[in-house]
C-alpha cells in the first residue's frame, strides 16, 4: 500500500504546484471587477487580449502578461517603455496606428472581432463598450477616462489599478509586489522633493501648429503630479479634467513652470505651439526657461508610467525648489 499511497501524494503535489503556477488557478475561474459604472465578469484568465491604447501596457510588463496580448492599435511611443517591454511590444502585430485629426484612432468593429479576443483594451470612439459586448467581448478602459468620471485622481489609482489587474490575470502576488515597489519609489520622491516650495505650476497641451490650448484641472492626474513635485497647480480650482483656455488667462495666473503635455511628435513643435503665441514672451515661465514637454501617459491616465513623468519632473525643476 506505501507505493500506491506514495504515488497518490506526488500527483496530488504536482497539481498543486501546477494551480498555483503563475499565481493563477488552473482551469475556469469567475473573476467580476467594475469599470466605468458596469460589471465585468471573466469566466477565466484572458489568453487573447487586443490594445488599442497604450495606457495598459505599463501594467500587463509589471504582472508579466505582455505574452497574453495578440495585437495592438495605436501609437506606443519608444520613449515610455524599457527596453524589455519595446521588446514585449515588438512582437506583438500591430493592426493600424491610424489616427483621425483628433487623435482618435481609427479601427473597424470588424477588425477587432477578426483577432478573436477575450478581452479589449481601451475603449475608442468608434468602437464602444456595447458594440463590443453585443458580440461577448469585454472591454475596460482605464478608470480615469470613463466618460464623465469626475473623480480626483490620486498615485493610490495606480495601485488599485494593479491590483484590479491582477485580479483579472490572475496575478495577485505579482500586483502586491508591484504595487510595493512603486511606493517604495513614491516614498524615496517625497524625500527628495520635502517641503513644498510654494511656485505654481500649469500643465497644458497645445495643439501643435496654432489652435486650441487645454489646462488641466483638479480631476485630472496632473493635479496630484505637480502636487507631489512641491508645485501648486494654477488651475486647481477648476473640477474640469481638461478645458480649453486663452493666453489672457494663462498670463492672468502666469504659473512659474509650464509642462506641456503631447501624444507623440516633436516636442520643439509643442513647444512653440505656446511660445509662438503673441506675448506668451511675458510669461514668467517661458521667460526663466522653465517651460519643459512630457509625452501624455507619462501624465494620464494614472499608471506606473505616472510615478515616471513625476520623477522628470522633479530632475528637471530641481524637486520643486
Amino acid at each position: 500500500m506505501k507505493a500506491p499511497l506514495a504515488a497518490i501524494l506526488t500527483a496530488t503535489l504536482m497539481l498543486a504546484t501546477a494551480c498555483g503556477a503563475g499565481g493563477a488557478p488552473a482551469g475556469p475561474r469567475a473573476v467580476t471587477v467594475s469599470n466605468c459604472g458596469v460589471d465585468v465578469t471573466f469566466g477565466a484568465t484572458p489568453r487573447r487580449v487586443v490594445l488599442l491604447k497604450s495606457a495598459a501596457v505599463p501594467y500587463l510588463h509589471e504582472l508579466g502578461v505582455m505574452d497574453r496580448v495578440t495585437a495592438r492599435a495605436g501609437v506606443y511611443p519608444a520613449e515610455y517603455y524599457d527596453p524589455a517591454t519595446l521588446a514585449e511590444l515588438d512582437r506583438i502585430p500591430l493592426l493600424t496606428d491610424e489616427m483621425d485629426t483628433s487623435g482618435h484612432l481609427r479601427i473597424s468593429k470588424e477588425t477587432v472581432i477578426a483577432q478573436q479576443p477575450d478581452l479589449v483594451l481601451g475603449e475608442v470612439e468608434n468602437l464602444s463598450r456595447d458594440a463590443l459586448a453585443a458580440v461577448g467581448i469585454p472591454l475596460l478602459e482605464e478608470p480615469a477616462m470613463c466618460p464623465g468620471s469626475t473623480a480626483v485622481p490620486t498615485f493610490d489609482d495606480v495601485y488599485r489599478q494593479l491590483e484590479t489587474y491582477g485580479r483579472v490575470f490572475g496575478r495577485p502576488a505579482e500586483a502586491r509586489a508591484a504595487t510595493e515597489a512603486l511606493r517604495e519609489r513614491m516614498n524615496e520622491i517625497q524625500t527628495a522633493v520635502g517641503t513644498p516650495s510654494g511656485r505654481t505650476a500649469a500643465v497644458l497641451y497645445p495643439t501643435a501648429g496654432g489652435g486650441v490650448t487645454y489646462a488641466y484641472g483638479s480631476t485630472s492626474m496632473a493635479h496630484p503630479q505637480v502636487t507631489a513635485a512641491g508645485f501648486s497647480n494654477v488651475f486647481g480650482d477648476s473640477t474640469e479634467r481638461v478645458f480649453e483656455i486663452t493666453l489672457e488667462e494663462l498670463l492672468g495666473r502666469n504659473p512659474d513652470v509650464i509642462i506641456l503635455l503631447h501624444s507623440d511628435g516633436d516636442p520643439d513643435a509643442v513647444r512653440r505651439a505656446l511660445t509662438d503665441l503673441p506675448g506668451s514672451a511675458e510669461l514668467t515661465a517661458v521667460r526663466n526657461g522653465d517651460v519643459m514637454t512630457q509625452l501624455f501617459n507619462f501624465t494620464e491616465p494614472p499608471s506606473p508610467l505616472s510615478v515616471d513623468g513625476l520623477e522628470r519632473i522633479v530632475a528637471r525643476f530641481g524637486a520643486g525648489a
